[in-house]
């Protein structure tokens, strides 16, 4: 691996399930694998209602940010994954809720189906502070 490139592991957010990390950090930013509404023990949540699974994402999300000496006010892009439109209205709600005045740029795209039936993954890129 690359030596300026540094791994970001966190027991707060759900353990990477695959061949990948949670986030990488290179250059002064953090680049967050896609977040599943999986809980930080490992528990899935695909059978739960879209406002958890929605909750957990982002919790995952910004726990892991946390991790690498962020919080939510570094974050400058998002892309959420949902499954169809019909989830986007209240995506919205909470995620303003969770993120306050913090507004990066965002994409949202509908998609037919994610993996182990759930309804919705994030990623995102943030800056890392200078002192983390």
């Amino acid at each position: 691996m690359n030596p300026g490139i540094k791994i970001i592991k966190t027991d707060k957010a759900a353990p990477a399930g695959g061949h990948y990390v949670q986030a990488t950090v290179f250059n002064g930013q953090i680049y967050i694998s896609g977040q599943l509404p999986v809980t930080a023990e490992g528990q899935h949540t695909f059978h739960e209602s879209f406002e958890i699974q929605a909750r957990q994402a982002m919790r995952n999300l910004l726990a892991i940010l946390e991790s690498a000496g962020g919080n939510a006010s570094d974050l400058l892009k998002v892309t959420v994954y949902l499954v169809g439109v019909k989830h986007w209205p209240e995506f919205n709600i909470i995620y303003a809720e969770m993120l306050g005045e913090t507004k990066p740029a965002r994409s949202v795209v509908p998609v037919p189906e994610l993996h182990h039936g759930y309804m919705i993954e994030i990623d995102a890129i943030a800056i890392v502070p200078s002192d983390s």
